[in-house]
């Protein structure tokens, strides 16, 4: 089976999504077609010995609509057409315009001065000319209708296939009205008639209407910003070292392995490790991290961030489809061309809107017949009901939100990979946290040094340090490091003797040192009770002491533990206020977890963990009726990132953990935990807004269309400020969409 996202382009309202699904459904081999109306993609899966991508676009195709491969420059040629799509939008309604304008002058103004007993020139009245009154309005609107021929040929065309869309509507109103008008004109002209046409309506409800879709095609184009910057991010081409020359190519041509060469203030074209030179670099636009990451030999480099003020060479690892910014843009991109569990009633309700509408509209007008209204009236009722139904704002209250709500995400190193795990998240009560690299560092660092009577702390560190140098242990690395970051002078032992499970003995500077645990000391005799209680209250803390003993005495203690990261306390202490029950889970033993909870005021712990049992343990909270979201960055946190409802996984962990799970932190920090829920509950609020007005503006439209308001006594809807309502629906739900926009999120 091929699995596909495609463009699909020509739809202009959520009942063209549903068509271009049955479409799709209709063909042998083709599964589970789902088409996003607001993303304007369709994702489905086809068998390619039954169907060819040829076969899916040509029955497409005969539904008014197209499909576009994806190509290596796909978003600038979506942009391109886009762009083509609303100069011919907007070039339609500026030609309309100036026939609308007359027409409403040349119709509408006597109407309103006769309406006030104002006395008009009688070259204009049209109660003294009827006949030439018709035919000058009859010629204004013709043009309209020729300039907006594609709403007929697309709304007829879906009518006949027997699935209507907006277009369906708007065309079949707009040709009554042109019809019955011109029925009234030849009465006038031929048989001395002194009837009142509709020409206005057609000519004035098409103008609004393309204004309308205008408007809405180019505010839908801001709640895509996200992506376009994303893939503007990458710079065009790189400069690369080639037989010590500096040769600038173009960023398709690098390859990996090269050496490129980024000088101050440049983006970094691909990804890479830094071979020559130091610097700081701005990864704010990829992971949401505002202060520059300093880079130095070995470090890794993120193609698309900025070289801040260094002069590097780097040796690229990843490029083309492979690098970060590209698996960015794709997951994005794929987040927002699925559908939220939240749409399936608006998809349901839009399958059978249009249906709907045109025999509301029908039965409407011949019951104000039979009820002995004249056929004017009748029309004027059947063509409000057809033109202010409205099923795009339906289609756009999930989709547009899904796509600005994965959009800033993304923009705050936030990455969510479907909509279903965005709505999922709102509704979670229970977080559970692994320690290990997710609270804490995931590295040891030095915390204590504890010393007495005859060597300074700096002394002891030094020594450890340059005993540990030849070490290959963590612990020992751990060391190595703080005494580098502090500039202390390391020596090199003359002896060294790696003791198993133990610690080491090194000769030092004419000095025998041991560096290890309780049973190295003890096996050789040291004494050291008198550091036996600081080594206790260490390891209470959830910290690792080892013992220094210098020449047969017990000198001091180094205390590595993997300290927590700066931010954990604080963002567990939202998620708390947030409602959610935070958990921490971890294969430590429960002293050290206990320590580690009471830091960043975590209650409830599972300790001892086997790496095969976490997802036991989600299952156990699931059991009893929790929405759980597990946080992780390791491969033994695979397993229970997919058992849980929403897994979330720290971008600086593994790719086994960030392919398991549902929501990506490109930042090592517990704060986006807190904006991703955030984000998810502020998204579904804005969809839930959009659906009640959408839901609320139809079951109060559609009525008042019929005329149920004029039956007892109320005004009567001109079918024009049906037309106006309807475009402003669509426009309103997007515009209240956007505003997600501005949200804040603490990334």
């Amino acid at each position: 089976m091929e699995n596909l996202i495609i463009t699909v382009s020509g739809m202009t309202c959520a009942a063209c999504a549903k068509n271009v699904e049955r479409i799709l459904k209709k063909i042998d081999g083709v599964e589970n077609p789902s088409v996003n109306y607001g993303a304007e993609k369709v994702t489905v899966s086809y068998d390619e010995d039954k169907v060819s991508f040829e076969t899916l676009n040509t029955a497409v195709k005969r539904g008014g609509y197209e499909l576009h491969l994806p190509v290596p420059d796909e978003a600038a040629r979506t942009e391109e057409r886009k762009a083509e799509e609303l100069k011919a939008l907007w070039k339609r309604f500026y030609l309309s315009m100036w026939f609308a304008l007359p027409l409403t002058i040349f119709s509408m103004i006597p109407m309103f001065l006769h309406e006030f007993n104002i006395a008009i020139p009688r070259q204009i009245d049209p109660m003294a000319f009827p006949a030439f009154n018709m035919n000058v309005q009859m010629i204004l609107t013709i043009p309209v209708m020729i300039i907006n021929w594609k709403i007929f040929r697309d709304g007829f065309r879906s009518l006949f296939l027997g699935h209507p869309n907006m277009d369906s509507l708007i065309a079949k109103g707009t040709t009554v009205a042109f019809l019955y008008s011109f029925y009234l004109t030849i009465q006038n002209n031929f048989f001395g008639g002194n009837y009142m046409p509709y020409y206005e309506v057609t000519t004035i409800i098409i103008t609004l209407i393309v204004l309308g879709k205008y408007l809405e095609a180019k505010t839908r184009g801001k709640t895509s910003e996200a992506i376009k910057k994303l893939m503007g991010l990458a710079p065009k081409t790189a400069t690369i070292l080639k037989n010590n020359e500096q040769i600038e190519i173009p960023i398709e041509d690098v390859k990996e392995g090269d050496i490129v060469v980024v000088k101050p203030g440049e983006r970094m074209p691909v990804d890479g490790i830094i071979v020559f030179g130091e610097t700081s670099v701005d990864e704010s636009m990829i992971t949401g991290e505002s202060m520059p990451v300093t880079k130095k030999i070995g470090d890794n480099i993120i193609g698309a961030s900025i070289n801040k003020n260094g002069f590097i060479h780097y040796k690229t690892t990843k490029v083309g489809k492979n690098t970060v910014l590209s698996q960015i843009i794709n997951m994005v991109e794929q987040a927002q061309a699925t559908k939220a569990p939240i749409a399936r009633l608006a998809d349901l309700v839009s399958g059978y809107f249009t249906h709907a509408v045109i025999i509301i509209a029908l039965i409407s007008g011949l019951a104000w017949i039979i009820a002995g209204a004249e056929i004017g009236f009748a029309i004027r009722i059947l063509i409000a009901v057809l033109v202010i139904a409205c099923p795009c704002a339906l289609g756009l209250a999930t989709p547009t939100a899904i796509m600005v709500g994965t959009g800033k995400g993304a923009e705050s190193g936030i990455l969510i990979k479907s909509a279903e795990a965005l709505e999922i998240s709102h509704k979670l009560n229970t977080i559970v946290l692994d320690k290990t690299g997710t609270i804490t560092e995931g590295k040891p660092n030095v915390t204590d040094i504890v010393t007495k009577e005859n060597f300074s702390k700096d002394e002891i560190l030094r020594l450890v340090a340059s005993s540990e140098k030849q070490s290959e242990h963590p612990l020992g690395e751990a060391i190595v490091n703080y005494a580098e970051e502090k500039n202390l002078k390391l020596s090199k032992p003359t002896t060294f003797k790696s003791i198993t499970g133990q610690g080491i003995y090194v000769d030092i500077e004419e000095l025998q040192i041991f560096v290890g645990n309780k049973k190295l000391m003890e096996e050789n005799n040291i004494n050291i009770e008198e550091y036996l209680q600081n080594a206790n209250e260490l390891s209470g803390q959830g910290k690792t002491p080892m013992y220094v003993a210098i020449n047969g005495k017990m000198e001091g203690i180094v205390a590595v533990a993997d300290t927590i990261k700066p931010t954990s306390k604080k963002a567990i202490k939202k998620l708390k206020d947030m409602g959610l029950e935070v958990i921490m889970i971890t294969g430590d033993n429960e002293r050290t977890a206990k320590a580690v909870a009471n830091e960043v005021g975590i209650d409830k712990i599972f300790a001892e963990v086997l790496p095969g049992d976490k997802a036991t343990n989600i299952s156990k909270l699931q059991a009893e009726g929790k929405k759980v979201a597990m946080v992780g960055d390791g491969i033994n946190d695979a397993v229970a990132l997919v058992k849980s409802d929403v897994g979330i996984a720290i971008g600086q962990g593994t790719d086994i953990a960030m392919e398991s799970a549902n929501i990506v932190l490109m930042r090592g920090d517990l704060n986006g935990v807190y904006s991703a829920i955030y984000l998810s509950k502020k998204t579904i609020r804005n969809i839930k807004q959009n659906l009640f007005w959408a839901f609320g503006y139809n079951v109060l439209g559609i009525p008042i269309a019929m005329g149920v308001l004029y039956i007892f006594g109320g005004p009567l809807m001109n079918p024009m400020h049906g037309a106006w309502a309807m475009s402003f629906s669509s426009i309103s739900v997007l515009l209240n969409v956007l505003r997600l926009k501005s949200l804040k999120l603490q990334s």
